[in-house]
């Protein structure tokens, strides 16, 4: 409530004491909070983010990148960095995610593929951070820390993490070997807008330099909803044929293009079961984890598709049918 109070102080002081209403807007899998904030017949968006939780510099660094690219992010009318407030422009309140139940998502993905192109098409090195092998390596370790290890309770033996090691090495030095642009890494539906200019694009503040393949990865293989193989296919092609005509640094060959998006996609599901957990455990915010069989389904598809993956495919045989948080030891 201290905090609550503190937002409505500053929003106060940002808004020139014009009297004002606030509302949630949403909350995320940070920290981050969001509120509507209505005043004399206009909307705006505060962001609430903790500063011993969460920075919003680069929040702000990343949508001046995102603007001066052309694309549609959020306008900083008011920051106070020092408390964690931003006061936003609003892009309204519909998500893609929301939109799929009742509009036809191609052209919707259609804007998504050309925004994406155009952000990666002002890729340089030396801006973002690079997504560098480290940090590839940390994110997979989530998974058998956090969804393995605490929400399922297993213990590896020492055989089966030197195998799951092996299969991280052959993850990772694929998502090196491909070209480098700028990633949003967090590029779906959920935080895609519907708005005009269509999409409005949120949740930006992780973005790197990285993989190419990883924002079209994210966009079809999606924490929150499940696309049929075929339409998968079909909107990676479209980007891929996109980003050769602006030159972007794909492969020339689409299957090894798409090669690229199913490990890369890997990497990302991975961590994203050791994120959920660790949301749940250590956050308290349980919901997130209802998704990880779509997650799960993700990982067994790939699993399925290339051999080298096989020990993987054998560690979630072992891990069906474990209940969650038990005492359980291979």
């Amino acid at each position: 409530m201290q905090r609550l109070e503190s937002l409505r102080h500053w929003l106060g002081g940002a808004l020139g004491g014009q009297a004002f209403e606030l509302e949630p807007a949403s909350a995320d899998a940070s920290f981050r909070r969001y509120f509507r904030v209505r005043a004399a017949g206009r909307s705006w968006v505060a962001m609430d983010a903790p500063p011993d939780r969460e920075d919003c510099t680069p929040f702000v660094r990343v949508a001046g990148l995102m603007r001066e690219a052309g694309l549609h992010v959020p306008d900083v009318v008011a920051q106070d960095l020092a408390q964690g407030f931003l006061l936003l422009s609003d892009l309204g309140p519909r998500t893609y995610l929301q939109a799929l139940g009742d509009a036809d998502p191609a052209p919707l993905f259609r804007d998504a593929i050309a925004a994406l192109v155009q952000w990666q098409s002002v890729s340089r090195p030396g801006v973002l951070p690079d997504y560098s092998e480290p940090l590839l390596r940390a994110e997979l370790e989530l998974f058998p820390e956090w969804y393995v290890g605490r929400h399922l309770g297993v213990v590896l033996a020492p055989q089966e993490r030197q195998a799951l090691e092996a299969v991280f090495d052959k993850i990772v030095a694929s998502n090196l070997a491909e070209p480098r642009v700028f990633v949003h890494r967090d590029y779906m539906p959920r935080n895609l807008m519907v708005s005009s200019p269509n999409p409005g694009i949120l949740d930006f503040q992780d973005a790197v330099y990285g993989p190419v393949s990883y924002d079209i990865a994210c966009l079809y293989r999606d924490a929150f909803v499940s696309w049929e193989e075929a339409e998968v296919l079909d909107g990676t092609i479209r980007y891929w044929e996109a980003a050769r005509r602006r030159g972007l640094p794909v492969r020339p060959d689409f299957a090894d293009f798409w090669r690229d998006v199913e490990w890369m996609g890997l990497q990302r599901h991975l961590k994203v079961l050791g994120i959920f957990a660790r949301i749940r455990h250590r956050d308290g915010k349980p919901a997130y984890l209802e998704d990880a069989p779509r997650f799960l389904g993700y990982v067994r598809h790939a699993c399925n598709r290339y051999g080298d993956l096989a020990p993987l495919g054998r560690l979630l045989d072992r891990l069906e049918g474990v209940t969650p948080q038990a005492a359980y030891t291979f």
